[in-house]
């Protein structure tokens, strides 16, 4: 399927395995329990899409756009995006290791509770991300932004926060031990523990 625009379109139980999607819209439109297995999209955009039960293991996706979906017990095992954008979507208890994210803008996500764990999210957006309570221990958050994300009891744990950007509160309320840290992460932790680096 090619350059088409659907809309309102329920996908629901459909056996869609291995479907190649080119520069489609997707507006509104409905995958609950839709076996989208090993599927590759290329430039399309899904927009309040529901993707509930939805088998999406193997799948691969470039300079795709997921806005305000909501992806719900959603099967996402070898899921791989490469220059995607996922603003404002919400992830709620999917299985997603491993996972792979390549130059993806995940800028208002919801990620409650997931497991991340040694996920690679090197370079990422994940501004004004929820991650609260998520498991993201020995990810791989290289240069990373994490601007305003919220990370309370979010664990972190052995994870590579080199170059990554982290508020203030996200440092005092997150599980950091053992995680690796540049020299202005550390003077920036102290600060917000209230110690005085001189």
């Amino acid at each position: 399927m090619t350059g088409e625009t659907i809309t309102g379109e329920r996908f629901t139980d459909a056996e869609l395995p291995g479907q190649e999607w080119r520069g489609v819209t997707f507006d509104r439109c409905d995958f609950t329990e839709t076996d989208l297995h090993a599927a590759r999209t290329d430039g399309c955009r899904f927009v309040g899409c529901v993707f509930r039960h939805t088998d999406l293991v193997d799948a691969r996706h470039t300079a795709t756009a997921f806005h305000n979906c909501t992806f719900d017990h959603a099967l996402l095992t070898r899921w791989t995006l490469e220059g995607c954008s996922l603003l404002g979507s919400a992830f709620l208890e999917c299985r997603m290791r491993p996972v792979t994210m390549r130059d993806t803008d995940l800028t208002l996500v919801s990620l409650t509770g997931a497991n991340l764990r040694e996920a690679v999210f090197s370079g990422l957006r994940l501004r004004d991300a929820n991650l609260m309570e998520s498991d993201l221990r020995d990810v791989d958050l290289r240069d990373a932004d994490l601007t305003g994300a919220r990370l309370l009891g979010t664990r972190l744990e052995g994870a590579d926060l080199r170059g990554a950007r982290i508020d203030a509160d996200g440092l005092v309320r997150a599980s950091l031990r053992g995680a690796r840290i540049d020299l202005d992460t550390a003077v920036r932790f102290a600060a917000a523990h209230g110690l005085v680096v001189s």
